[in-house]
């Protein structure tokens, strides 16, 4: 049997719904049924998860234009018909980013606000190792999703998923930046561990120095790290959390394909957990989540965990009415 062709128009379509649906996707407002439309569209047809998966790469781009961003002539006359700001800013960067008009990339990489080049990386089940096209290393954590935009004036790394360790290539007058929820990690050249799971982030220095905010839209550099430094925040906060961490510190066991929990309460411990997991699990109440818990585990084994807790902890394992895994203490005798 022979393969279905699509029609120019045909492929036209599927960009342009996919277009609309990644724009409709990061507005607030987004609907439970418009995702569960989404979800349909996009397993309709091999080639929509592929378009979209493109759109989503121009969409990270598009979010480090500045608003004030002077448009060239050609590419106005290529995006389509935008009806609000981040559809514009959608059509701009497609316009640069797949007609690709020589003369209108190469003013947008002098003005600062298109890179000379983009990767989109991912890890999944295993840890993976990558050279940047700026020299600098970077090692992706289990189910880690980052993109990398080279800048004339910066190097730029949002981390959407998971965790990395940066060493970065040295370039005073280049810095790199690295964003994680609503805070940002600048540097010119160090070696530094990320983590981030939903809006928690955490910030280890083994080498150089670092400058780290919680919140993009305050102004200032930020706090000031060291070597031997960590420093948390979640999205809202309007300043980390500076802490000393010590040597052999858990920390990094990730790239030895370990998690260390170090008598940490459920509490604390379980965002280090979840982060490994397709379905999360939660806690039945706060007594249980000052239960304490120690031991070292392979990252590749954590999905069964959840089947362990009992053995080790005086807990129970429920299911609530949404399918989620609630750990519970057991009562006392």
């Amino acid at each position: 049997m022979s393969e279905t062709r699509l029609t120019e128009a045909e492929y036209d379509a599927i960009t342009e719904a996919a277009a609309q649906w990644c724009m409709r996707l990061h507005e607030p407002d987004c609907t439970e049924q418009e995702r569960e439309a989404f979800a349909v569209w996009l397993n309709a047809n091999p080639l929509h998860a592929f378009e979209y998966e493109a759109m989503l790469d121009i969409w990270d781009v598009s979010e480090h234009l500045p608003p004030t961003a002077p448009t060239p002539a050609p590419v106005i006359a290529l995006a389509r018909a935008p009806r609000r700001s981040t559809w514009q800013q959608l059509g701009i960067a497609a316009a640069i980013a797949v007609v690709a008009v020589p003369l209108a990339a190469y003013s947008g990489w002098q003005l600062g606000w298109i890179p000379s080049s983009y990767e989109r990386l991912e890890a999944g089940t295993s840890v993976r190792n990558v050279t940047l096209p700026d020299g600098s290393e970077v090692e992706l954590n289990l189910s880690t999703q980052l993109t990398f935009s080279d800048y004339k004036d910066q190097r730029h790394v949002t981390l959407s998923k998971g965790e990395a360790f940066f060493k970065v290539s040295h370039d005073v007058t280049h810095p790199f930046v690295v964003q994680a929820a609503d805070g940002r990690i600048r540097v010119t050249g160090t070696q530094f561990n990320v983590w981030m799971y939903e809006d928690q982030v955490r910030v280890t220095l083994l080498e150089g120095s670092v400058l780290v905010t919680s919140n993009k839209n305050l102004s200032g550099d930020g706090l000031r790290l060291e070597p031997g430094m960590q420093a948390r925040f979640k999205a809202g906060d309007d300043a980390p959390q500076i802490s000393q961490t010590y040597a052999n510190a858990p920390d990094l066991a990730w790239r030895s394909g370990k998690l260390i929990l170090d008598n940490l309460t459920l509490a604390d411990a379980l965002p280090l957990i979840n982060r490994y997991l397709s379905t999360p699990l939660a806690l039945a109440d706060n007594a249980t989540g000052q239960l304490r818990i120690g031991g070292v585990f392979k990252t590749q084994e954590i999905p069964n965990l959840a089947a362990s807790l009992p053995k080790v902890l005086p807990v129970y394992v429920s299911v609530s009415q949404n399918g989620t895994p609630v750990i519970n203490s057991l009562p006392r005798g």
